[in-house]
């Protein structure tokens, strides 16, 4: 399928995959019960304790959306091999290794809230964060999102610290997914640009968000 250009209803956020192929699977099956027509996720797809190459095929099948993490380049180049839980590059297809390689490093979309950008980091820098208690000049000194506050886009839906949370600017709202790492509170968002809205989910409780975000 071609990529979407244009977000409208449902549409589900991954974090960083890390591998957890066990719980990327269960994510996908409840974002799309909750309605989701469109999955994006953030990347790192690699390097954790479970399947890298499984998540590939998942994120394949379910044509979820992907962006590059700084851990898909980095195992792209051979570099870093030496980190904890470190997917080998032996362990994966040439299918797999292609599919990391060419993954874009941001994606770009047209909504009814304007402009909205995928990234990992922040932009096209994906070592860029944004933490959740960030303030005052420990943001004034952040080019990188000095660069997205001055550019078009009024959403950026990024990942990296794993940690899920909504930062609100005049001009720009920054949503950080969080992670699927097992042991670092996996979740999932689903925003939903009719209300418009973003409930951030604990994975395997999706009766109600741990919290809901007006956007």
């Amino acid at each position: 399928m071609p990529p979407a250009t244009e977000l409208g209803g449902r549409v589900g956020l991954i974090g960083d995959v890390h591998a957890e192929d066990v719980l990327l699977e269960r994510a996908l099956d409840e974002l799309t019960k909750l309605g989701a027509r469109t999955i994006l996720c953030t990347g790192d797809i690699v390097d954790g304790q479970g399947s890298a190459e499984r998540c590939r095929e998942l994120l394949e099948a379910r044509n979820v959306l992907t962006v590059r993490g700084n851990h898909d380049r980095w195992i792209s180049k051979g570099t870093l091999r030496t980190l904890p839980n470190a997917t080998r590059r032996a362990e994966l297809s040439d299918r797999t290794l292609d599919y990391l390689r060419v993954l874009p490093p941001t994606l770009a979309f047209e909504s009814t809230l304007g402009s909205v950008l995928l990234c990992h980091g922040l932009g096209s820098d994906d070592m860029a964060r944004v933490g959740v208690d960030d303030y005052g000049y420990a943001l004034e000194a952040n080019d990188a999102l000095q660069g997205l506050r001055a550019s078009s886009h009024e959403l950026v839906l990024c990942g990296h610290t794993h940690h899920a949370h909504l930062h609100t600017f005049a001009e720009l709202r920054l949503l950080n997914a969080g992670t699927l790492v097992r042991d670092q509170h996996p979740c999932f968002v689903l925003l939903d640009f009719d209300a418009p809205s973003a409930g951030i989910y604990d994975l395997g409780a999706t009766t109600s968000p741990r919290t809901q975000h007006a956007l």
